[in-house]
């Protein structure tokens, strides 16, 4: 058995590993045998003073309650994947996610972080559920400016799976991607896009694997327009449209950069009904080496999105920067309203921190 642990930072274990190459950026694919970590792992207890092992029950406890409070629930809605833990309990940095059998537990790094301390949660969430080691994923986080997070490829994989989100599904790769190809705290934010786009065009920018675009085609939309600068992300949205058989001419697929597109739209890209804009805190245009910071360059970009919309148009404009504030006296709009606490699902609400704001600002 294996498992696996997908570094997002240059990170040294200090038990025995198993280490792939590195890549180009200096990021590592490590790879921890199971029997051979155990092993490690009980030469190296003996200067945890036992407190990793009470912390990995606490976290399994809380993640047991909180799946047996979903499961059923879940089941009936046709929810594949939610969220069981999210850094609840102060002392326990981790992030778990449920994928319909598999796990995902992540560690939010810091400087106090041991190699041991990921594998022992992981472990021990994944006895509580009874999930087989093969189907536990972990993976290391670390807060700040991260360009690409989306897109930066730790694995090779191309392992992916099928996953449902009420009556649509979504390819899922749990091992390449620091994402795994779906953000489910916006499936409340795609069904108000679904209950909208009936006969509307709509515009999907920094469209990543489609999720919005595949919800506006299931609801009818006259025409949905995906851009994205990663190649992989529009094979992705396309690959994601066939799955629902949702493939026709009238869902356009662009590889661009979302700036370079809003700079220079094409002619047929304009004049739409609904739009959703979700972008990345940090990023860098392609073509012209442009620096983009959504934190101070936000209402240039969404005042050319607006640009492109009929008059009474509505835009879905979403981040999870954690510090953002929405410069709303800059924006050429007046109607702009803050539906963030309408479209976090249950599983996703801490006390701690909003896993993501949203507004709705009709044109």
């Amino acid at each position: 058995m294996i498992i696996r642990i997908y570094n997002v930072l240059l990170f040294s274990a200090a038990v025995y590993v198993k280490t792939g190459k590195p890549f180009a950026n200096g990021r590592q694919h490590i790879v921890f045998k199971a029997h051979e970590y155990e092993r490690n792992r009980k030469m190296s207890l003996p200067n945890q003073t036992g407190k990793h092992r009470l912390q990995a029950d606490m976290l399994a406890n809380r993640v047991k309650k909180r799946y047996q409070h979903f499961k059923k629930r879940y089941e009936k809605l046709h929810l594949d994947v939610f969220r069981l833990y999210d850094w609840d309990i102060p002392e326990i940095r981790a992030v778990v996610d449920w994928y319909g059998g598999h796990l995902v537990v992540g560690e939010y790094l810091r400087l106090q972080s041991t190699p041991e301390w990921l594998p022992l949660m992981g472990q021990a969430v994944a006895k509580a559920l009874e999930v087989p080691l093969e189907n536990l994923h972990l993976k290391i986080r670390k807060a700040g400016m991260q360009e690409g997070r989306r897109y930066e490829r730790i694995s090779h994989t191309n392992q992916k799976i099928a996953m449902a989100e009420r009556d649509l599904q979504f390819y899922i790769n749990l091992n390449d991607y620091v994402d795994t190809g779906l953000f489910s705290d916006h499936r409340d934010t795609r069904m108000r896009v679904r209950e909208q786009a009936a006969g509307k065009r709509f515009l999907n920018l920094y469209c990543y694997t489609g999720s919005f675009t595949c919800y506006a085609a299931k609801g009818g939309a006259s025409l949905t327009v995906s851009v994205d600068r990663s190649e992989t992300a529009i094979q992705w949205t396309k690959d994601n449209l066939e799955l629902n058989g949702l493939s026709a001419a009238e869902h356009i697929l662009i590889q661009k950069d979302t700036l370079d597109f809003l700079a220079a739209p094409r002619p047929d890209c304009r004049d739409f009904d609904l739009a959703v804009v979700d972008p990345p805190s940090y990023s860098t245009t392609k073509t012209k080496d442009v620096h983009f910071d959504l934190a101070t360059d936000h209402p240039k970009m969404l005042n050319r999105v607006f640009a492109l919309m009929k008059k009474g148009g509505r835009v879905y404009f979403s981040t999870n920067h954690q510090n953002f504030e929405l410069k709303s006296r800059d924006l050429a709009v007046t109607d702009i309203q803050d539906i963030t606490d309408l479209t976090i699902p249950e599983d996703y609400r801490s006390k701690g921190k909003q896993i993501h704001q949203c507004w709705e600002i009709t044109v």
